[in-house]
């Protein structure tokens, strides 16, 4: 073989190698172009990502803030009541459960905080003083939840026996509780009794 053939055949293998070379390139920048949009669309996404946490935060933080406003609303409420009705130093509490875990399974329990000689006792109301103290409760808790509720509910409210297991000696403050709660939230009131 002439060098003039094996110089022709280097410069078809050259050219060959070249095209190769070229079309990889090719591919290769279009593989750097796919990943650089890839990586874009990453940084998109991960932007989204840390919104949406914080949304997710305020949400959460607006939800708690509404939810302690809320029952500091109702154990006012309720303890206002109490107080009206027994005339001592007796209020209302609510305490969530479950409500940090994230469960999803949040609980409230209800309390009556009683003064006694300088000691606050702590009860359930269902224990608290035979069952009147749970039909004040129950019968606050009623009217608490329908003015605080949003928009609020309007229309009569309707009370099946309020104050069955209250004592005599108490009887007459419900009723004036009654008709207080009337008149300050213009609502009228039905009472059921038998």
């Amino acid at each position: 073989m002439d060098n003039a053939n094996r110089i022709a055949q280097l410069e078809d293998l050259f050219i060959k190698k070249r095209v190769t070379h070229l079309a990889r390139m090719k591919e290769k920048d279009f593989y750097i172009s796919q990943l650089n949009t890839l990586n874009e669309s990453i940084e998109d996404e991960e932007k989204e990502i840390l919104k949406l946490e914080k949304v997710v935060v305020l949400l959460k933080k607006t939800a708690e803030y509404t939810r302690e406003q809320a029952k500091k609303q109702i154990e006012n409420l309720v303890s206002g009541c109490l107080k009206f009705i027994f005339e001592e130093d007796i209020k209302f509490e609510i305490e969530f459960k479950g409500a940090d875990t994230g469960t999803g399974s949040n609980r409230a329990d209800f309390y009556v905080i009683t003064d006694y000689n300088g000691y606050n006792v702590k009860t359930d109301p269902a224990t608290s003083r035979g069952g009147g103290v749970v039909d004040i409760v129950g019968l606050a808790l009623r009217v608490a939840f329908i003015q605080t509720s949003q928009p609020v509910s309007e229309g009569l409210l309707i009370l099946d026996e309020p104050a069955k297991h209250v004592s005599v000696e108490y009887i007459n403050r419900v009723s004036d509780f009654i008709k207080k709660t009337s008149d300050t939230f213009n609502r009228q009131i039905i009472m059921i009794t038998h």
